[in-house]
């Protein structure tokens, strides 16, 4: 189905009229009709979000979330219910109950950055089976740590664990699992003492309550976070600067799907000044930071706070190439969206197939691209839809 024939399969459900629940969302029946029966799209989160509100399911229930992640090869055949067990498996979270053996810390570092490397890659089914290790023996090197220094070792390295399974989870539609791991993450950074660590942990908080549909409590938490980790800012250290400007890039999107355009241009201003100081295009603290970034970030805050003429005008100048995997992507489904909106298939189309020949996991799960393919199946106009129903197949949608 469609977002908006699940927003129709949920309103019977709920019993409601379409002028009651355009009512609850500010919105006409008009429009609600033209919205389940797909003669308009439906391609804002925060006006999905107050849908999801009214009808009190999910925001993934009408994303069509979550998606079944493909078994990596060479790989057990268990991947996020592994990863859910790992986080729900109370015993491995304190020491009375533990007998779990710690990993070694050069090994918790290495795993560390094998993790969030397949993330950026896009390799999400790869993740989930090697997180569950990953956090389990982090905890248990925490937990028998012999020494304050290699107990804020272990600290630090579980909290960078637990972030990396909180953005896994969240691009697989597992948003309640991501909120789980940030905030032990964020309890495991603030054990460590450890500012930047504490920093990228807030990040991931943030994005936690941005993709359950608490636009609004994020871009809170942005605020707080930066007012306070702006203090003692360190100038010259460039990965600083790349978690500060990641913190402003979040709240620029919690904020524009809060209906605060002018506190997400804000935000933008604020993350565009540490691009600027920052240089150049990074990846310090796997944040993906740098001028780039911000562009992309742009584009996605015009489209959400619907400044759609301008979307269409900074898209096709952002050259996100440089950018990892995943972060490209991203920003390529969106230009996708643009595009399909615009009324330019071909151009949408191609971008589209762009994503997919980069990351096909990334594309397979994300709803956009879910959302296009579907919509131009079912119009059956364009004149490349054998490169249509191709790409259908292989997001597994027929």
């Amino acid at each position: 189905m469609t977002i908006g024939e699940r927003v129709a399969w949920y309103r019977r459900r709920r019993g409601l009229t379409q002028e009651v629940l355009a009512g609850l969302v500010g919105h006409t029946a008009d429009w609600l009709s033209k919205i389940e029966n797909v003669r308009i799209p439906l391609d804002r989160l925060k006006v999905i979000e107050k849908l999801a509100n009214a009808l009190d399911v999910t925001v993934g229930d009408l994303l069509g979330e979550p998606s079944i992640v493909s078994w990596p090869e060479s790989a057990p055949q268990r991947t996020v219910g592994l990863l859910r067990e790992t986080l729900m498996d109370y015993p491995s979270l304190t020491q009375a109950l533990s007998d779990a053996e710690p990993i070694p810390t050069n090994e918790l570092r290495a795993g560390v950055e094998n993790a969030w490397s397949a993330y950026q890659a896009s390799r999400f089914g790869y993740t989930t089976t090697i997180l569950p290790r990953l956090l389990t023996g982090a905890r248990t090197a925490a937990l028998n740590a012999t020494s304050d220094e290699e107990r804020v070792e272990a600290n630090r390295l579980l909290a960078l664990s637990y972030h990396a399974a909180a953005a896994t989870l969240g691009k697989v539609g597992e948003g309640s699992l991501a909120w789980i791991a940030s905030d032990r993450g964020l309890v495991a950074a603030e054990a460590s003492g450890d500012r930047a660590v504490i920093a990228s942990l807030l990040r991931s908080v943030a994005h936690s309550m941005l993709s359950n549909g608490r636009a609004t409590h994020a871009a809170d938490v942005v605020s707080r976070a930066t007012d306070r980790l702006t203090r003692g800012t360190q100038e010259n250290d460039p990965t600083w600067w790349s978690l500060l400007g990641s913190l402003y890039l979040t709240g620029a999107m919690s904020a524009a799907r809060a209906d605060q355009a002018g506190e997400a241009r804000t935000f933008l201003a604020r993350a565009r000044q540490a691009g600027a100081q920052l240089g150049h295009d990074g990846n310090y603290a796997w944040t993906a930071f740098g001028p780039t970034n911000v562009s992309v970030h742009d584009v996605s805050v015009a489209l959400e706070v619907g400044d759609f003429q301008l979307a269409l005008h900074l898209a096709p100048q952002v050259d996100s190439r440089a950018l990892p995997v995943e972060r490209r992507v991203r920003h390529l489904l969106e230009v996708s969206r643009i595009y399909h909106l615009a009324n330019r298939p071909d151009d949408a189309l191609a971008t589209i197939l762009q994503a997919e020949h980069d990351s096909p996991e990334q594309v397979r799960h994300h709803y956009i691209a879910r959302e296009l393919v579907v919509t131009w199946m079912r119009s059956r106009k364009t004149q490349n839809l054998p490169q249509v129903e191709a790409l259908a197949h292989k997001l597994q949608l027929v």
